[in-house]
């Protein structure tokens, strides 16, 4: 069975073909970092006309590698939300079309489905259940995976999601955009003990995040050396604004592993690239006695390989249905 997936939730369009849950025969993706980092993050009209033209090449290449055509497509998978609205417009009208001309069903994918099960696309592979701490741009949230397509939400984002905090501390430092891979790799040059930025633990039992207070402390603290003619330490600031994210992610998912008394922690999304909670991640969780599993680098970062995967799961729900619409905020969030 090949599905093809289709990915254009927020500045990387992007298309995949699998092969049933096995092999991901093309991944490919196109960014949009380059249009994008002049402004310090995501222009939504920019990204949606980035979309139109990137589409119909980034497609054709996913089926010129995997040597197929869309005639060997058996369904098609396309993420419907989370999303800019203009950007998963693009991805949806696009599948519908190929979809009515080839008379292929397709299915839509939560976008945070895709990052669930994007740890099944690794060699190694956990067993249910499992707690899976999803952390990106838009999101820091926490679920209990008791199958492939069952999913209890534990802890969510109250305010800025972690890799939202780093790309505003990124903005905030006159650093390059996407803030997560610039802050990681100056972070390893810090410090991490050298400020004291506070931690967000929330009620004692809150599974929940809020990074909104310690942006707010990153930047009074830059803004108070900058007023007093301090020296300021770019790495320290850095390792140390790292740190704290890192701490609260890591903590709150064992909690949660505790909590449910569950031994397998599952880690993906944007934020999962970042190499000290990784360390971290695998570090704390053996400690706690739990098996930690962390999606493989290329697919933490928005791609349609999760998303193919995700509709493979989910095929029983394909069809040739054309009135369905895109959404901003996940349906597992509610």
């Amino acid at each position: 069975m090949l599905i093809l997936g289709v990915e254009s939730s927020c500045d990387e369009t992007a298309a995949a073909v699998l092969q049933d849950d096995t092999d991901v025969l093309s991944n490919v993706i196109n960014s949009q970092i380059a249009t994008h980092s002049k402004y310090g993050g995501v222009v939504p009209e920019l990204a949606s006309r980035k979309h139109i033209e990137n589409i119909y090449q980034v497609v054709q290449e996913s089926l010129d590698v995997a040597n197929c055509i869309l005639e060997d497509i058996d369904f098609l998978a396309v993420t419907a939300g989370p999303g800019l609205i203009g950007s998963l417009l693009v991805g949806l009208s696009f599948v519908k079309a190929i979809s009515y001309a080839k008379e292929i069903p397709y299915i839509t994918i939560d976008h945070l489905s895709g990052h669930l099960t994007s740890i099944f696309l690794a060699e190694k592979k956990p067993s249910f259940p499992f707690i899976a701490l999803i952390a990106s741009g838009g999101h820091s949230s926490l679920f209990l995976v008791e199958n492939y397509t069952t999913y209890k939400l534990l802890g969510r984002s109250r305010d800025d999601a972690a890799g939202e905090a780093f790309d505003k501390v990124a903005k905030l430092l006159d650093l390059e955009y996407p803030g997560g891979p610039v802050i990681n790799q100056i972070a390893q040059h810090g410090d991490p003990e050298a400020i004291s930025f506070p931690r967000a633990w929330l009620s004692p039992d809150s599974l929940d995040f809020s990074f909104s207070g310690l942006k707010t402390a990153t930047a009074n603290y830059v803004h108070h050396a900058k007023s007093t003619n301090s020296t300021l330490i770019i790495e320290d600031i850095c390792a140390s604004f790292q740190e704290a994210v890192v701490d609260v992610l890591v903590e709150k998912t064992l909690e949660a592993a505790r909590a449910n008394n569950v031994q397998n922690i599952v880690m993906g999304g944007g934020v999962a690239a970042n190499s000290r909670l990784r360390e971290h991640m695998k570090m704390r969780g053996a400690e706690a006695g739990c098996e930690t599993y962390i999606t493989p680098i290329e697919y933490c970062t928005d791609n349609a390989a999760m998303i193919a995967l995700a509709g493979y799961y989910q095929r029983g729900l394909a069809s040739k249905s054309y009135d369905t619409d895109v959404y901003s905020r996940s349906q597992f969030l509610k």
